[in-house]
């Protein structure tokens, strides 16, 4: 639930269309520059068209601490008191072997209405599942192949905030994995080691780059945005972690401007403008928010560079495609300030589910069926489903008339975002026969 009405305009206006576009795994055709940045590069964030005249610098909207603050707090410090974001409650009940996502299903209609934002769960800001170990090597892989086009971090800032960032997201992160899944993940009492018990690993925290630590625990994407005073205080891509992109690597990223990210994105310049950094400047610690995107698949596409591979996946409608190899693809993903460096983390996963599991989630195929075929045609063609409708589409329609032939739908119901999203009426009872407990 969002706390308040002006709160809610605010966020829906300006976070929920970052949140959308910032790093949306399907956007594409973004001019691409050098995917390394050697130390004596600059940052590639000029104001451009995309980047009028920042505003003002507005006062922050939360404590900002001096370097000797930060000294005395010293190796993980409590963030639950920091942030005002409480630790999540231990998850006794998980097993990897069997555990699955939650079935986030982020459908909206009418479709062009505001951004579903909500208060982030706490519990659920990471969220493990049986795919861990296999995404964690697909990721390694990845990051051996491409190297500074997954993982990579601009030179220090002069006041060592783009360090202290990274490190704030080590911390965050081993914090929640040893609070939720004590299980699996252990810190040693002089808060030095972190032990993974799924991997059967040791990681010497001192001895491990901050992201790369983050890189080899969860498999999960982050980026840091930070402001810059050489363009006037906007938010600049400065470090992340990036494996599940689709269309676009880190590499065409790193450096700049969220005006110049969302260039292309339809509607941005006219729609959102310069409302997203005033919302990034005004975030708090303590207001976390979350959302999800998605998009039709086929099969499970983490990462894909843009070029002829992806032209050829996207831009053909295989006429021997069948719906056992459709997928719902989610990116559930999250924003937050950091508390101690300013920085903003974004951070997403890429969840998949077989389309076919729509077929007894109430008002889910309808819902589905109505966006790809109603939707405003600038946005689902910026989802790029259209080499998946031609079987996709025949699919919902059949998955909503069994609906209706076994009473969960009725026939001429109002298609509406469902109460219950971004899940569905009966989900939990589902989710948790899938896991056996």
């Amino acid at each position: 639930m969002v706390p308040d009405a002006a709160i809610y305009l605010l966020v829906c206006f300006a976070a929920g269309a970052t949140l959308f576009y910032l790093f949306h795994p399907n956007r594409r055709r973004i001019p691409i520059r050098s995917s390394s940045f050697l130390p004596e590069k600059a940052p590639n964030h000029s104001l451009t068209p995309a980047n009028p005249t920042p505003p003002p610098p507005a006062p922050a909207p939360f404590k900002l601490y001096t370097p000797a603050e930060i000294a005395s707090l010293g190796r993980f410090p409590d963030y639950a008191a920091l942030t005002g974001v409480p630790l999540p409650k231990p998850y006794h009940e998980f097993n990897i072997a069997t555990a699955k996502p939650r079935p986030y299903r982020p459908f909206r209609w009418a479709y062009h209405q505001t951004m579903a934002l909500r208060k982030l769960e706490p519990d659920w800001w990471l969220e493990l599942e049986s795919t861990y170990t296999a995404r964690l090597q697909q990721r390694r892989n990845l990051h051996e192949q491409h190297g500074k086009r997954i993982l990579d971090s601009l030179p220090d800032t002069a006041d060592g905030k783009l360090s202290l960032a990274c490190r704030e997201v080590m911390e965050l992160v081993v914090q929640f994995l040893c609070a939720r899944y004590p299980r699996y993940f252990s810190l040693n009492p002089e808060k030095t080691v972190l032990r993974n018990g799924i991997l059967d690993r040791e990681f010497v925290i001192d001895e491990v780059d901050p992201l790369m630590l983050v890189f080899e625990n969860v498999p999960e994407d982050f980026a840091i945005v930070m402001p810059d005073e050489r363009v006037g205080g906007r938010y600049v891509f400065m470090a992340g972690v990036i494996c599940s992109s689709i269309g676009w690597d880190l590499g065409t990223k790193i450096g700049k401007c969220l005006g110049d990210i969302h260039g292309v994105v339809p509607d941005y310049k006219e729609k959102m403008g310069m409302s997203m950094d005033r919302y990034f400047s005004k975030m708090a610690p303590d207001k976390p928010i979350q959302r999800g995107s998605w998009g039709i698949e086929i099969g499970e596409p983490l990462y894909m560079l843009d070029g002829p591979e992806l032209d050829a996946l996207r831009g053909t409608q295989d006429p021997n495609l069948t719906e056992d190899e459709l997928t719902l693809r989610v990116d559930w993903q999250t924003l937050r300030r950091l508390p101690l460096s300013g920085g903003i983390v974004f951070n997403y996963k890429a969840l998949f589910t077989p389309l076919k599991e729509f077929e007894d989630e109430l008002g889910i195929p309808a819902i589905v069926e109505k966006v790809v075929k109603e939707g405003n045609r600038k946005i689902i063609k910026y989802k790029g489903t259209w080499h998946a409708e031609h079987v996709a589409v025949p699919m919902l329609e059949r998955m909503r008339r069994r609906q209706v032939e076994t009473g969960l739908w009725e026939e001429g119901r109002e298609v509406k975002t469902l109460h219950e999203a971004p899940f569905f009426a009966g989900w939990e009872e589902k989710w948790h026969r899938q896991q056996g407990f």
